[in-house]
């Protein structure tokens, strides 16, 4: 397990001490060069660590998933509504319905990282209630519709405000939370997909009921409920979401002081606070680590929305109706759930995001080919088991592993909220794999699928490798930087770059600063 050198004292004295003809004196002035403590005058010895961290856990966890939860619920629930009639209603045709799945995907990856910017930029209870509100509207507005034209109009809309919350959210849960500690709470946050899965099925068929009443269908039905809860919940969200550590109303004042430090000993150096600049951005799009993780998610997040958009229709299509079809898929989302979460427990405690992910890969990717090579229903139904339990972990894992290895508050902003809306724009594509002439086996759809996991595989392995050679370089001293007072004599070093202090350092290279470690 990789780890961070968290200790500046430790890391100036290894850049200033290449050698053991350094002099002493010049050890001397290395040990004196402090990071700039946090609320010196607080006092927070009343403080305990982890009550707060529980403390924290109820306070920010559980409305966020909840939050998430409705997201994917809206998203989604136009798989369960095509089971009830929609697509004979509005006289549409496969084509179409493809096509209105596709087009959510461009405005949900155009505005994501827009909208992680408003984020750090605005308040998050201001912010993401907004996102909920609006799209809580569309949502319900989609329930009204008559034709094609309405149904595009409205899934546009739809995509165009949930584009902010799930990279938001990401980003903002790493605002308050050690490395070691963001994988679980970000695959809790992320597993309300996959309660999603299981309690849309079970809602959609409870709707069901409702056929008919007040002159509408019972797909018509399942958005306006959803919309109208959503509606609710995004306006007592601005009561409920709280906005970053150093300004939480919920924390005393020694509470916040400790959040921050324990976040600047992580090396996370921004957490007190960062103003915007452009070059904060230009770090995110330079860093080859954005690029790969893009990829890397693309193999993931391709697969998700391939299987949590049609595996209503896979299911029905081994021989079960409408309802049946979605209980059926209720006990493949509690699964994927509980494993989602011991992924997530496992990786913060013992590191090894990369392996991790390698073999929920591994493991979703023996579930698609068997779906390929299988035509019998109850092997095909086991299947989906092994697809789902590989790829829903794997979302939450990637999302802790790229957020783990980006410094800087803008900087990681803008990194996650591009490697998500990479992963979501291929949304755009995956929705299109299943077609009706390939029932009922989808056997171009679940290789298509496969290739993605493939891809994830392949950049997984990549990326390991490649953190693991700058570590290495790292601990060599190869990307040490000039210390001014400490090693100025160290000319080799000077490409590294020249710097007051330690801590100037820190906040100016961010995860590019040479006592950074990366989590493999």
């Amino acid at each position: 397990m990789s780890h961070t050198e968290s200790d500046p004292e430790k890391a100036t004295a290894r850049s200033s001490s290449p050698s053991s003809a350094q002099d002493s004196e010049e050890k001397g002035r290395a040990t004196h060069i402090e990071q700039r403590l946090y609320n010196p005058d607080v006092d927070i010895s009343g403080v305990d660590e982890r009550k707060l961290l529980r403390k924290l856990d109820w306070h920010l966890v559980p409305w966020l998933s909840f939050l998430y939860l409705l997201s994917f619920l809206d998203r989604t629930s136009i798989g369960n509504a095509r089971l009830y009639g929609m697509e004979e209603d509005l006289h549409i045709s496969d084509k179409q319905y493809l096509i209105a799945l596709t087009i959510f995907f461009f405005p949900y990856a155009l505005f994501e990282v827009p909208s992680n910017v408003f984020l750090k930029r605005l308040r998050p209870s201001v912010w993401l209630s907004f996102l909920m509100f609006a799209w809580g509207i569309m949502m319900t507005v989609q329930g009204l519709v008559h034709n094609y034209g309405g149904l595009l109009g409205t899934r546009w809309m739809l995509g165009t405000f949930e584009a902010g919350l799930y990279p938001g959210v990401n980003y903002y849960l790493s605002c308050w939370y050690k490395r070691s500690e963001f994988g679980l709470r970000a695959a809790i946050f992320f597993s309300a997909a996959t309660v999603s899965g299981a309690f849309g099925g079970l809602l959609a068929a409870a709707i069901s009921n409702m056929d008919g009443i007040g002159g509408k269908p019972a797909w018509a039905w399942i958005f306006i409920l959803e919309g109208l809860v959503t509606v609710v919940a995004g306006a007592v969200s601005f009561w409920i979401i709280q906005d970053f550590p150093d300004n939480a109303t919920f924390l005393t004042e020694p509470e916040r002081t400790v959040v921050v430090r324990r976040l600047q000993a992580d090396d996370q150096f921004s957490a007190a606070g960062e103003q915007l600049k452009l070059r904060y951005i230009w770090q995110s799009l330079a860093d080859w680590k954005t690029w790969l993780c893009m990829l890397l998610y693309m193999g993931t997040d391709g697969a998700l929305y391939a299987f949590s958009l049609f595996l209503p229709s896979i299911i029905g299509q081994l021989g079960y109706t409408a309802t049946p079809a979605n209980l059926l898929s209720v006990p493949v989302y509690v699964l994927a759930c509980a494993l989602t979460c011991l992924v997530g427990f496992i990786a913060d405690r013992h590191g090894q995001r990369g392996y991790l992910n390698i073999a929920c890969l591994l493991v979703g990717g023996a579930g698609y080919i068997i779906l390929i090579c299988s035509r019998n229903a109850g092997v095909s139904y086991f299947a989906v088991y092994l697809a789902a339990c590989g790829i829903y972990p794997s979302i939450a894992n990637v999302i802790a592993w790229v957020s783990n290895n980006v410094e800087g508050s803008y900087k990681r902003s803008v990194t996650l909220a591009m490697v998500i809306s990479f992963g979501n724009i291929n949304g755009a594509v995956s929705s299109n794999v299943y077609r009706a002439e390939d029932k009922p086996w989808y056997t171009l759809g679940h290789g298509i699928v496969l290739a993605y996991i493939g891809i994830g595989l392949i950049c997984s392995v990549t990326y390991i490798v490649l953190l693991k050679r700058e570590n290495a370089k790292r601990e060599r001293g190869e990307r040490d930087e000039i210390i001014v007072g400490v090693n100025d004599d160290q000319e080799h070093l000077r490409k590294n770059g020249t710097f007051d202090s330690v801590e100037d350092a820190k906040r100016e290279k961010g995860d590019q600063w040479s006592g950074y470690r990366y989590t493999t």
